[in-house]
């Protein structure tokens, strides 16, 4: 069975924005630089493959669509928790 390819898909959420924008997305070397790029910069990396299938059909700079708002809503409050935990201990 072959091995299946690397994907990746980049997220930018603002307060006053409507939902979560699709900035990157990628497979195989594409989506190694959109995690080396995020790891550079201390963006986390939420490893998730039914999101990361879903988002790769959204166009970068669109909006995410309603029907993965509540599986983007959970990541974007995991990644607040760690975030508030790593700021406590610093």
């Amino acid at each position: 069975m072959a091995k299946e390819r690397k994907k990746a898909a980049a997220l930018k959420y603002d307060l006053g924005y409507e939902a979560p924008i699709v900035t990157a997305v990628g497979v195989g070397k594409i989506a190694d630089n959109i995690v080396k790029k995020a790891s550079e910069n201390e963006v986390p990396v939420v490893y998730n493959k039914e999101l990361t299938d879903l988002l790769l059909n959204v166009d970068v700079g669109s909006s995410i669509p309603y029907e993965i708002y509540d599986v983007v809503a959970e990541v974007i409050a995991y990644i607040m928790e760690v975030d508030s935990g790593l700021q406590k201990r610093r």
